[in-house]
């Protein structure tokens, strides 16, 4: 093929995979930049005689009905499963009678200001899925969104926090990795326009106390502060409780939220 039509050719896939994503209206780092640490920021492996916060979620009555996600229309996301049926992750009840995915967090009682985690928090695309499903992070710590597949997906997210900017970027190629930060806390949904099945939340807080509840149903934070808290468990159809805990030094309060009908 002459050069010339080479490169013509290249332009307009470039065009197609932007056009497919809905991307294009934002960089595609996204998310802000991150802000320099507060001069009295706590550390939290420092705190002295710290407490923890742990417990399950449970969820009452009977579980719901597994919903089958249909991804007939992407022979690859098919392929990606070997033919197995793929489940819907919104209500995932665990086999104990407790609750997947559910984002925990001290949502007050905290009046110190935290040193961010250097940790980097991956969200992955395998399958044509996110995994995981609902992740946690702090204000400007980085999220790394990695493209497992051999497929082409975008990673839409339209947050509404003061100074975390929306984003919509393609990932058409396998490896492909975007980093993104949030300057402020809030709950971000994640949803993938050429796979519209695919949805994750993003849990953000400014501080590093919170946990997603597992595949047992248990979360555990560590590392608190003796005092009095506000502690939120949120899950994306159910919405959200709390509870009131004291946390007394080096020791372990215990606590149960629950979910359903």
């Amino acid at each position: 093929m002459h050069k010339k039509a080479i490169t013509a050719s290249l332009a307009v896939f470039a065009a197609v995979a932007v056009a497919a994503c809905g991307g294009g209206d934002a960089p595609t780092t996204g998310g802000a930049t991150p802000a320099p640490a507060a001069a009295n920021a706590v550390d939290p492996a420092s705190i002295d005689d710290p407490g923890t916060i742990a417990g399950s979620i449970n969820f009452a009555g009977n579980a719901p009905e597994g919903q089958v996600l249909q991804m007939a229309a992407d022979p690859y996301c098919l392929t990606a499963h070997a033919g197995a049926e793929v489940m819907s992750q919104r209500v995932v009840v665990n086999d104990n009678g407790t609750l997947r995915y559910v984002f925990v967090y001290v949502k007050e009682g905290l009046d110190q200001t935290f040193t961010t985690s250097a940790d980097t928090i991956e969200l992955s695309q395998e399958g044509c899925m996110y995994v995981p499903h609902m992740i946690g992070l702090q204000t400007n710590q980085t999220l790394s969104v990695i493209n497992n597949d051999d497929a082409l997906h975008n990673i839409n997210a339209r947050p509404s926090g003061a100074g975390n900017d929306p984003f919509n970027f393609a990932q058409p190629v396998k490896g492909m990795t975007n980093d993104v930060t949030f300057a402020s806390a809030e709950i971000i949904a994640v949803k993938c326009d050429v796979h519209p099945w695919m949805q994750a939340y993003i849990g953000v807080t400014n501080h590093p106390y919170f946990a997603v509840s597992s595949e047992d149903g248990s979360f555990t934070i560590n590392n608190l502060p003796a005092g009095d808290y506000v502690v939120a468990a949120w899950h994306e159809t159910m919405g959200e409780q709390i509870q009131n805990v004291t946390v007394g030094a080096n020791a372990t309060v215990e606590v149960s939220f629950d979910f359903g009908s």
